[in-house]
């Protein structure tokens, strides 16, 4: 493979039109990291996720919204009012070069405004369009409004998130969000796969609530066998299998009860066994059933030790132990140092470099990771609508004049 296919990418010749807001803007982040082509469309004045915080050195402006910059780099920017009368044929000009869309406007919205699938299959039968919703487009809750928060807590996921004293926790960030992108990224590849079959385009319908439900592990899979709720354990692991002790300098996850032999001649040749080396202690149905009093005195010992002496000293005796990062941890790792994960771009609107997460996939024949900051709104205008679809310099600029674009 040459260095010019590399840097077009897997999907290099994939060409996807962009609506979406943050509930699905990773995914289509992730078709351009992988080389389609992809075009944001904003409204006229810009996309309002732009003023969603945080923003850099903790300006308010929209144009520092720090997420923006995060889900929409190696991305093309145009403005177009698709409510507009003049602003439809303009969209489904598009709409026929393009392979796939992604948006995440309420259920029915499209079809509003004259823009329904219907209407997107007959411009071009073989779009893929892909709805990303808080909970699909049918049933009844579809015109409910949500967010992550509600996704998490209607979801599932939230019940079983927190400490078994507390109220059920919230988890960080905006889950849904990214794992409703990856099942919308992983349907593209999979409609792009069936199209080349049968030539058919398709709708994907993508449910936020579906997607955290999907993803609650071994809850669903205990309540259908067994019909057993599991509580809020903390950082316990649902099993006893695993948890978080504090250490010296920071907090360290490791094994309860694996190796539990080796484990325990450690302690004792520290002096901190305590009663673990009692023969009781053997028997694992006991430790389980006891497991509290185990995590107290491994955290005894634990705080006697810096996270590094033992996750070095465990993986080294093939605990599967590990540090509890923090960003900044992370950002120092040299594991993801020597895979070039991070990747630097100069970003326009704030004159310096910004630092960004990179693919997490490596490929054997070299793919490389393209290196474009987040477009400004309308700022590829030119580019599409007059030298890819002829429109001419004066119409450019009535409809810039208008609000159209």
């Amino acid at each position: 493979m040459s260095n010019e296919e590399k840097e077009r990418g897997l999907l290099s010749g994939i060409r996807v039109i962009d609506m979406a807001d943050e509930k699905a803007s990773f995914c289509s982040k992730l078709l351009a990291d992988m080389g389609a082509r992809v075009i944001k469309i904003e409204r006229p004045g810009g996309d309002p996720s732009m003023n969603r915080g945080p923003f850099r050195k903790g300006s308010l402006k929209p144009k520092n919204s720090l997420s923006f910059f995060c889900n929409n780099t190696n991305k093309l920017g145009i403005t177009l009012d698709l409510e507009h009368r003049e602003g439809k044929p303009l969209f489904l000009m598009m709409v026929r070069k393009t392979d796939v869309i992604v948006e995440t406007f309420p259920p029915g919205y499209l079809e509003q405004i004259g823009l329904g699938f219907n209407v997107l299959a007959q411009a071009n039968p073989e779009v893929i369009l892909v709805s990303v919703t808080g909970f699909g487009q049918n049933g009844p809750r579809r015109d409910l409004k949500l967010c992550d928060l509600v996704a998490s807590a209607y979801g599932g996921q939230m019940y079983v998130s927190g400490s078994p004293s507390k109220p059920p926790l919230k988890v960080f960030g905006e889950q849904s969000y990214y794992t409703a992108s990856l099942f919308a990224a992983t349907g593209v590849l999979l409609a792009l796969r069936k199209r080349a079959k049968t030539g058919e385009g398709e709708h994907i319908d993508i449910s936020l609530q579906e997607s955290m439900t999907a993803t609650l592990e071994h809850v669903m899979i205990r309540y259908f066998s067994e019909k057993i709720i599991p509580r809020r354990q903390g950082s316990l692991h649902w099993n006893y299998a695993f948890t978080v002790l504090p250490c010296k300098d920071g907090f360290i996850h490791l094994t309860l009860f694996q190796q539990w032999e080796t484990l325990i001649e450690w302690l004792d040749t520290e002096g901190m066994a305590e009663d673990l080396i009692d023969e009781k202690w053997r028997d694992e149905d006991y430790r389980r059933a006891h497991a509290e009093h185990v995590i107290k005195v491994l955290g005894r010992w634990t705080k006697t030790h810096t996270v590094d002496d033992l996750f070095e000293l465990g993986q080294c005796m093939r605990f599967p132990w590990a540090p509890v990062q923090s960003p900044s941890d992370v950002l120092r790792s040299p594991q993801l140092s020597e895979r070039d994960f991070f990747v630097e771009m100069d970003h326009p609107e704030t004159g310096s470099v910004l630092k960004y997460p990179g693919v997490p996939c490596k490929f054997s024949t070299g793919f490389i990771h393209k290196k474009k900051p987040a477009p400004l709104p309308g700022e590829d205008n030119v580019m599409i609508y007059q030298k890819e679809l002829g429109i001419s310099e004066e119409e450019l600029s009535r409809l810039s004049s208008q609000h159209i674009i």
